[in-house]
């Protein structure tokens, strides 16, 4: 579905944008550049596997929260193949806080890294999609639920929802395509991180109708749809990836 595209997945080396760059790499794509901020090793494993599929793939390092760092994130994308089609926004950092200790630092870190910098990703990789291309962003149930000391990130992905909505609208005139995957719990490095992770863990599992969490590759095939030509008439929505969980809680 994707041959010849030149694919951006932020956040790759590991967890569910890992599962996305591998997933979208059967589709035989042109190119996949592994973005990453910090763990060159742990995002050139994820080049090699990605490589192993026939896919020639580039790590590339940005710090997400520093707009100079994103801008030329894109600049030696475009240097290195004059073109992208698909931009996938799925890095995200977070600060595990309640609301009444939520410093304005915290808070405006955490919009950067994520609903500023899926604005100016959608910006910048719309300059250098040619021939249309599609832009996916990831949301959680946070965005839309109460979640234990998860306001800052809950509002920064209900923020990502919105601008996605907006960029749909304004980008559709140039054959882009935007929406959002929304997932549930999926188990991952960053999801453990959260300080009640297992009684979380627990609550979904018994309110899921499949009886467990979701897992990366549960994400990354409905990625892999939206950025396909049969969703081109699916545009500004979010997508809900959660096991059935938000029908019965």
């Amino acid at each position: 579905m994707l041959a010849g595209k030149v694919i951006l997945v932020t956040g790759a080396s590991r967890g569910i944008g890992r599962a996305i760059a591998l997933r979208l790499a059967r589709e035989a794509p042109a190119h996949i550049f592994v973005g990453y901020c910090l763990q060159h090793d742990i995002a050139a494993q994820t080049v090699a596997a990605i490589e192993n599929l026939g896919v020639p793939a580039t790590a590339i390092a940005a710090d997400l929260g520093q707009v100079e760092s994103v801008e030329e994130m894109f600049r030696a994308i475009n240097h290195r193949c004059g073109r992208l089609d698909v931009f996938i926004s799925n890095a995200a950092r977070a600060s595990f806080r309640p609301a009444m200790n939520i410093t304005s630092r915290t808070w405006d870190r955490t919009m950067d890294l994520n609903a500023r910098a899926f604005l100016l990703g959608g910006q910048l990789s719309a300059q250098l999609m040619k021939d249309g291309g599609s832009i996916v962003a990831l949301s959680s149930l946070g965005s839309h639920f109460y979640a234990p000391e998860y306001l800052a990130l809950g509002a920064a992905k209900a923020a990502i929802e919105a601008t996605a909505r907006y960029l749909a609208v304004e980008l559709a005139p140039k054959k882009i395509n935007v929406n959002v995957v929304c997932g549930g719990l999926i188990e991952t490095e960053t999801t453990q991180l959260h300080p009640h992770y297992e009684e979380l863990k627990r609550s979904v599992i018994a309110k899921t109708p499949e009886g467990r969490v979701g897992t990366p590759e549960d994400v990354a095939g409905v990625v892999a749809f939206l950025c396909s030509p049969e969703a081109r008439w699916i545009r500004g929505q979010t997508i809900v990836v959660d096991g059935g969980f938000s029908l019965v809680s």
